[in-house]
């Protein structure tokens, strides 16, 4: 089935997959498409980061002899939300509480861009080093 699947802040991406309850399968090389993880002997990789794949647990995230990865699970594990709307076939996938902590800890805001009343953009990192104050309002 066709299923669009948007993870983090990547660009949605209309894929096959089979979502089984709360379990998404999707192909290897779509893993890499939506999420940038890429699976490796050592496990699901990003960049420098390696999460090793539990043996006792391999068949929740492994299927056709690696061939199908179980995104859903694999999200939940790294405490990442997971949505899904199996009626519309979308599947969201969020930060991790844990990288949103670190964000905050910091308190530094992060980098945006928006426009003046002129259309000129601005990106608030034009701005660093200066005092600024960020008035944010919403109707909800």
């Amino acid at each position: 089935m066709s299923v669009v699947v948007m993870y983090a802040d990547r660009p949605p991406q209309d894929i096959r997959a089979t979502a089984e309850g709360d379990n998404l399968w999707l192909d290897r090389g779509d893993l890499t498409k939506v999420s940038g993880w890429e699976l490796k002997p050592e496990g699901a990789c990003k960049e420098e980061v390696c999460v090793p794949i539990p043996p006792a647990r391999k068949a929740d995230f492994l299927r056709e002899d690696g061939k199908r990865f179980n995104l859903a699970a694999f999200a939940r594990m790294l405490g990442q939300p997971v949505l899904h709307d199996h009626k519309h076939g979308v599947w969201f996938f969020g930060e991790a509480g844990s990288t949103r902590r670190s964000a905050l800890a910091s308190l530094k805001a992060p980098d945006f861009e928006l426009p003046d009343l002129d259309q000129r953009l601005h990106r608030l990192s034009d701005y660093r080093g200066k005092k600024v104050l960020l008035a944010a309002w919403a109707s909800w």
